[in-house]
């Protein structure tokens, strides 16, 4: 009977489907694969919490609210639904407030996980950095070793080849090493023994507040637990504040030497311009006195020529007749000029003549 309801249920609904238009059954298409989608994250969520619960916590959480269930998956499935169907929901569904309580149990798993994959990879970094740093350390000794070996052997080996010292040297070289590490090893046994010595103290201190009744109960190791994580994660949290500080010292580093080169930049191009200004003074003093001495000889010019301008209003031309009067006296004085000056002639070779005379006259004088 209820196959025959169920196969007359599903004749409508095909009948249905077949009168609806086109665009209207592509609608139901997306609503339906959407609605699909979600039942299957929702179905995989149940499978994994199902797999991880045991049967009687499992039907300790799925025994109430039963008969909620029905209305609340009746809600959220589509209108078109059977009755066989419907009363299946009706004893294998959950409450909206359950499907609730699994997924943030599902969530809190998750994120507990996340946090414990981020601790674990947070400790294999920080290993990784130990042992990087270790390995830095390792390889810069080896690198002063390898420096100190070239300067203090090999350079003399090349300088004396086949030498005694050489070897010598080489030889206590090899002796210092090996001393050096006969002693970084007593010192590491030493701090061994004593590191197991506190060892066997604590054990002891331990031993003794086991027998006092003194020991840790769960409750106290749990809180320490607790604690212990908050620390980690207050630490992490100043790692992170600390790189980001050395993150912000480098950024301020860059920005200082940017700085610092800009400042170098603008004192060189400030020393040429206060060098230039100092010149360009020294050429606006020098033309400043020029100008003094150009307006000084600008001012006695001016006077001159105002002079020279008033001499000229002031100048008269002569007369015609007196033009030619005082040219007819130029022309006199003229010959009465070459007319002495020919006398002077005649009186200097008239003066030679009786000089000679003279002359002639001492010298017979002398002669008697």
């Amino acid at each position: 009977m209820a196959d025959e309801d169920s196969e007359s249920v599903r004749t409508a609904d095909s009948q249905e489907l077949a009168a609806l238009p086109l665009p209207q059954l592509e609608a139901l298409v997306q609503e339906t694969s959407h609605a699909l989608s979600i039942l299957k994250v929702e179905t995989e969520m149940f499978e994994k919490y199902y797999n991880k619960m045991e049967p009687k916590d499992l039907v300790s959480h799925l025994l109430p609210s039963v008969h909620g269930s029905s209305l609340d998956m009746g809600q959220t499935r589509p209108r078109r639904k059977s009755k066989s169907r419907a009363a299946a929901d009706r004893f294998i569904g959950l409450t909206v407030q359950q499907k609730n309580d699994l997924a943030q149990r599902e969530l809190d798993e998750m994120k507990e996980e996340i946090q414990k994959t981020k601790g674990d990879s947070e400790r294999i970094i920080q290993n990784y950095q130990a042992v990087m740093e270790e390995a830095a350390i390792r390889w810069a000794d080896i690198k002063k070793a390898m420096c100190n070996f070239n300067k203090d052997i090999i350079q003399t080996i090349s300088k004396k080849k086949g030498s005694v010292t050489a070897t010598e040297k080489v030889l206590r070289y090899l002796e210092e090493k090996n001393h050096y590490r006969d002693a970084m090893k007593e010192k590491l046994r030493l701090k061994n023994d004593s590191l197991k010595v506190q060892k066997k103290k604590l054990q002891l201190q331990l031993k003794q507040k086991e027998e006092m009744g003194e020991a840790l109960h769960e409750v106290d190791f749990q809180q320490l637990k607790i604690e212990n994580a908050q620390f980690l994660e207050k630490i992490d949290e100043r790692n992170r504040d600390l790189l980001q500080i050395k993150l912000t010292v480098g950024n301020t580093l860059q920005i200082f030497n940017s700085y610092k080169r800009k400042l170098q930049n603008a004192t060189a191009a400030s020393a040429c311009l206060m060098k230039d200004i100092s010149q360009r003074k020294e050429a606006l003093e020098k033309m400043e006195r020029e100008t003094i001495l150009v307006e000084e000889e600008r001012t006695k010019a001016k006077g001159v020529n105002k002079q020279l301008r008033q001499q000229l209003s002031d100048y008269r031309v002569p007369p015609v007749v007196k033009y030619v009067n005082q040219k007819m006296a130029i022309d006199d004085l003229e010959n009465n000029i070459k007319i002495w000056e020919r006398k002077v002639e005649i009186a200097e070779m008239s003066l030679q003549s009786y000089r000679r005379a003279w002359n002639k006259v001492k010298v017979a004088s002398n002669q008697l």
